[in-house]
């Protein structure tokens, strides 16, 4: 009798399927490690190692490009989310997380497409609403405000959008609206630092001081203490006549700041009216030597520091509010000008604050800053005569 030849797998075959065994055993094992090294922080580590496996799985680059977030290598991150979703175009969470990164990193234009589109196809998903309007809101689009208060509508218990509608109600007046707002989200989340927030301002708004306690002392209890914090509750004390804890409340403050003065002069006027006659002298007193003191070198200083770390903007701001407590600064008056350069585009105007400098200072002024103006004058001239 004849029997069939047994079929028997070419070697080359089994070769293939063999390596496509250990590739799918290995690749799990280096994800591992991967996450391990991600896991204590060494993301470079896993970005290497992963970087080696070829070919990369849709698993393999979306671990890439979270890891590569996570060090700051926002480009190469964004390049593996977009490797995915050309062929995954209907992952949805990679969209996202694609759209979330485009908005983190300032792509704005890009970010509004991805979660327009997102919008339009889940209209009922409110975190793809909120994510539209946070996108509209960095772009100063008016019509952010709409998407927010759109997004609770889609879900009335939303924490970020109850906060960002709440905030736009107490900014414009309407303080009722704002604490309705907050109460809907302290239902689900008791202790929102951010809508606690909100409520106590805008119970102090309404001049309902004895409300407005709860929210702030719960805020103080959570450790959330800031200065602003601190003074309304003190302000609230005082108006609902808790004097001691009024006094207490301020001393927190100078706790952190014991520069303050008008902390001193309202403990000053407190002390006064319980007839503390000497308390009230030392913070009267406190209050008057503070605010003679000069601060244009600290904001000197703070200058400085931005300009250190290439900040121009906010050292331009800084050097102007030195020069704002002390015109006769001259370091400030100088800095001003170079920050001014190295942020704005404009420089007629940037020539005339180095012209104002050497304009006070050309007779007394520090030798090297002078040298410094007038060869920046110089430079500045030939640059604008050849763009005529």
């Amino acid at each position: 009798m004849l029997r069939p030849k047994k079929k028997v797998m070419p070697g080359y075959l089994l070769f293939i399927i063999l390596l496509q065994v250990t590739i799918s055993k290995a690749q799990p094992e280096s994800t591992k490690i991967a996450d391990s090294l991600a896991a204590v922080g060494r993301h470079n580590t896993a970005i290497e190692m992963l970087q080696q496996e070829n070919p990369k799985s849709v698993s393999i680059l979306l671990k890439l490009a979270k890891f590569q977030q996570a060090a700051g290598k926002t480009e190469d991150a964004l390049l593996n989310y977009r490797k995915v979703l050309v062929e995954n175009p209907d992952r949805i969470l990679t969209v996202l997380d694609y759209g979330e990164l485009l908005l983190e990193s300032g792509k704005l234009e890009q970010a509004d497409s991805i979660f327009n589109n997102l919008t339009k196809e889940y209209p009922t998903n409110a975190g793809f609403t909120y994510r539209l309007g946070l996108t509209r809101e960095k772009r100063k689009d008016s019509t952010a405000m709409e998407l927010f208060f759109k997004t609770i509508q889609l879900d009335s218990t939303h924490q970020g959008a109850l906060y960002k509608t709440a905030k736009h109600q107490l900014k414009t007046g309407k303080s009722n609206n704002a604490i309705s707002l907050c109460k809907t989200g302290l239902n689900v989340r008791p202790n929102n630092v951010s809508l606690l927030s909100i409520l106590g301002q805008a119970y102090f708004s309404n001049l309902q001081f004895g409300k407005a306690i709860k929210p702030f002392r719960q805020l103080i209890d959570m450790g959330e203490s800031s200065e602003f914090i601190l003074e309304k509750l003190a302000i609230s004390y005082r108006q609902t006549s808790q004097v001691d804890k009024a006094i207490k409340t301020y001393k927190m403050i100078l706790d952190i700041n014991d520069a303050n003065s008008a902390v001193h002069s309202n403990l000053g006027v407190i002390y006064l009216n319980k007839n503390e006659i000497r308390k009230a002298q030392q913070h009267f007193t406190m209050a008057l030597l503070i605010k003679k003191q000069p601060v244009d070198r600290e904001y000197l200083n703070l200058g400085l520091t931005y300009k250190r770390q290439e900040d121009y903007r906010s050292a331009y701001l800084s050097f102007t509010r030195a020069l704002e407590e002390n015109p006769e600064n001259e370091r400030a008056l100088l800095e001003q000008a170079i920050a001014a350069d190295a942020h704005f585009e404009d420089k007629e105007e940037i020539l005339k604050l180095y012209q104002n400098y050497l304009n006070n200072y050309h007779e007394e002024g520090r030798k090297d800053m002078l040298s410094l103006a007038e060869y920046r004058i110089s430079e500045l001239k030939k640059e604008i005569h050849m763009a005529e």
